[in-house]
C-alpha cells in the first residue's frame, strides 16, 4: 500500500546499507537501490507527491540524505556524489532494523561519538522538538506547513554553510558583495565590488550607496570553519582598517564571534555590524543569494465577504 511507505527516518538506515560498500554514487544512482532495499513496491516507486513533480521516495530519501550528510553519516565528496564513512557505517550497526532522529541526535551529545549533532536556529530547534515530542497528526494542517518550511529552512542553511566552507575565500567575499547587494544596500543605481586580495587593508568588498561612491559600505568577510571563533583582534583590525574611510562597515564569519570581539563592537564610536554564520544564512535564504524557490504553496481560507 502507498500509505504504508517508510517515512523519510525509515529510508536513513537502507540508504546507509546501500552505501555500505564505499563507493562514491551520484544520488540519481542510489535512490532506486535504497528503494529495491526499503522493499518499496511498483506502486509504492510511481506515488508522487501532491504536487505531482516528484516522486514521493525520493523526496523521502532526500530528506533522509540531508540529515545523515549534516550529522557526518554520509558525506558528499563532490556535488550530487555520496559515500559512507565510518560513523554512518556504526549507525548500520548500532540500529540494523532503522534508526530515528531522535536516536541519531542523542549519540550527538556525546563528545565521544563519531556522530555530530548540526546547530540550528532556536526558533528551528523549537519546532524540531515539538514535532518529536507531538504527534504531527494533532497539529493544524497550516502549523505542520509552517515547521515543514522551517525544517527545510534548516537543512538548507547547514548545507550553505558547508558549501561556503569549502569554497576559496574570493567566492565567499563575492557572495557577502552580492548578499548586501539583494538586501538592498546597493541603492537604485550603487554597485558593489570585491577589493584585490592582495594589499586589501582588511577591506574585503565595497558597496557604494550612490552612483558617484560618495556613500559606501565596507565589508570584512572571513570564511571560517566552525571551530574558529572570530576574537576581538579581529574586528580592531577591521576598525582600524575603516579609520579614514568610513564610519561604518560590516563584519561576515561563516563561524560566530566571541564575546569581547561583540562587546568592542558596541563599544566603539563607529558603527560595526557582526553577521555570524547562523545570521549569515538566515539573510541568504530570506533574500534569495545561494538558494531557489523549488515550490510554491498557496494556503487558502473561505472569503467571508464573498459570501456576506
Amino acid at each position: 500500500m502507498i500509505d504504508q511507505m517508510p517515512n523519510w527516518e525509515g529510508f536513513m538506515i537502507p540508504t546507509l546499507q546501500v552505501l555500505s560498500d564505499g563507493v562514491v554514487r551520484h544520488w540519481r544512482e542510489f535512490q532506486p537501490l535504497v528503494a529495491d532495499q526499503a522493499k518499496l513496491t511498483d506502486e509504492q516507486k510511481l506515488a508522487l507527491l501532491p504536487s505531482g513533480n516528484q516522486l514521493k521516495y525520493e523526496n523521502r530519501i532526500g530528506w533522509g540524505v540531508s540529515f545523515l550528510t549534516n550529522v557526518g553519516a554520509l558525506s558528499r565528496p563532490r556535488r550530487g556524489h555520496y559515500t559512507i564513512t565510518e560513523a554512518g557505517k556504526q549507525l548500520i550497526t548500532m540500529f540494523p532494523n532503522g534508526a530515528k532522529e531522535r536516536d541519531i541526535r542523542m549519540l550527538g551529545e556525546d563528545p565521544h561519538s563519531p556522530i555530530s549533532v548540526y546547530q540550528k536556529s532556536d526558533r528551528a530547534t523549537k519546532v524540531s522538538n515539538a514535532v518529536i515530542e507531538a504527534d504531527t497528526e494533532s497539529m493544524t494542517p497550516t502549523e505542520q506547513v509552517q515547521s515543514g518550511i522551517e525544517r527545510i529552512h534548516e537543512e538548507v542553511a547547514v548545507e550553505l554553510i558547508e558549501r561556503l566552507q569549502g569554497k576559496e575565500p574570493g567566492f565567499f567575499e563575492q557572495a557577502v558583495v552580492q548578499l548586501l547587494l539583494a538586501m538592498g544596500y546597493g541603492g537604485t543605481t550603487g554597485s558593489g565590488s570585491v577589493t584585490q586580495l592582495s594589499n586589501d587593508g582588511g577591506i574585503d568588498g565595497v558597496i557604494d550607496q550612490d552612483v558617484l561612491g560618495l556613500s559606501r559600505v565596507y565589508i570584512q568577510a572571513k570564511r571560517y570553519a566552525d571551530d574558529n571563533v572570530v576574537g576581538r583582534p579581529d574586528v580592531q583590525a577591521f576598525v582600524g582598517a575603516l579609520s579614514g574611510k568610513a564610519d561604518s562597515g560590516v563584519f561576515i564569519t561563516t563561524s560566530r564571534f566571541s564575546e569581547g570581539a561583540r562587546g568592542y563592537a558596541e563599544a566603539v564610536p563607529m558603527r560595526v555590524v557582526l553577521i555570524d554564520g547562523k545570521r549569515l544564512t538566515s539573510l541568504m535564504i530570506r533574500y534569495g543569494v545561494g538558494v531557489q524557490v523549488r515550490e510554491t504553496y498557496r494556503v487558502v481560507e473561505i472569503d467571508e465577504d464573498f459570501f456576506a
